[in-house]
C-alpha cells in the first residue's frame, strides 16, 4: 500500500523542512551578538545549521556559549533574546528562500484534499510572516508556532494537539520534517513520519533517523497514493 493511502491530514515543520532560513538565523543572530559587543563574524554558519530546530531559547542561549558569553546569566540571556526576536522580526523571510518542490508539494497536497497544519518551534507570529512572504500561509488550515503549546518538538504533545485541531487521529496524520526532532515527536505521537533528505537535522545524516519515508523533494510525496 503506498504512504499516502491511509493518510488524512498533514503536519509539514517549516525551517529546513518547506523554508530554507539559515540566511534569516545568520542575519539576526549576528545583528544580536553586534548589540552585545560582540565581533559578528565570531558565529559560524554550519553552527547555525547545527542548532535551530528546537526553538529560539535554544538557539539563542547555544549562540552566547558558542561565543564564549554566559548563557545562564538570566539579565544576558534576557537581553540577547529580546534583541534577537526584534532582529528575526525585521529581516524575517528576507534571507530566505523556498526548498524545490516545497511550494509544489503544499499545493499537490492540497489538491488531494488532505488538510494541512504548518507545526514549527519558531514563535507564531514569526511562522505566520514567512509563510505570508513565501505566498504559502493560505495553503495551510493552521499553523502553530512553538507558543502555542505548553512544550515544544521533540515532545509529542503539539503533535498531539495539532492532530486534534485537524480533527484525525495521530496515526491517520503524516508527520513531514527535516530532523530527528520532528521524528521523535512524530513517532511518540503515533504518527507516521517523512522526512526530507536536505533538512538541518543537527550536522546529522537525515537516514541515521528512522522513518517512515525519506523525499529528496516534498512534490514526492503526493505521488505515494495508489491510483484509484
Amino acid at each position: 500500500m503506498a504512504l499516502l493511502d491511509p493518510i488524512r491530514a498533514v503536519i509539514l515543520d517549516l525551517d529546513g523542512t518547506l523554508v530554507d532560513t539559515l540566511g534569516d538565523f545568520e542575519l539576526a543572530l549576528r545583528a544580536m551578538l553586534g548589540d552585545l559587543g560582540v565581533a559578528p563574524e565570531r558565529l559560524q554558519r554550519d553552527f547555525i545549521g547545527h542548532t535551530v530546530g528546537k526553538g529560539s531559547e535554544h538557539l539563542v542561549r547555544q549562540t552566547l556559549g558558542h561565543v564564549g558569553l554566559a548563557a545562564d546569566d538570566p539579565a544576558l540571556y534576557e537581553q540577547a533574546m529580546s534583541r534577537y526576536q526584534d532582529h528575526y522580526g525585521r529581516i524575517n523571510g528576507q534571507a530566505s528562500v523556498l526548498f524545490a518542490g516545497a511550494a509544489e508539494g503544499v499545493r499537490a497536497l492540497r489538491a488531494l484534499g488532505l488538510p494541512l497544519a504548518c507545526l514549527t518551534n519558531k514563535p507564531g507570529r514569526h511562522a505566520q510572516a514567512l509563510l505570508q512572504s513565501k505566498g504559502l500561509l493560505t495553503s495551510f488550515d493552521l499553523v502553530f508556532g512553538g507558543d502555542a503549546f505548553a512544550r515544544k518538538k521533540p515532545d509529542p504533545l503539539p503533535l498531539i494537539e495539532t492532530c486534534k485541531a485537524l480533527g484525525h487521529l495521530p496515526a491517520h496524520t503524516l508527520m513531514v520534517g527535516d530532523s530527528l526532532n520532528d521524528a521523535q515527536a512524530g513517532h511518540a505521537a503515533g504518527c507516521p513520519v517523512a522526512l526530507v533528505s536536505y533538512g538541518y537535522n543537527h550536522g546529522r545524516p537525515i537516514r541515521e533517523v528512522p522513518a517512515s519515508v525519506y523525499v529528496d523533494r516534498i512534490d514526492e510525496l503526493a505521488l505515494m497514493r495508489t491510483a484509484p
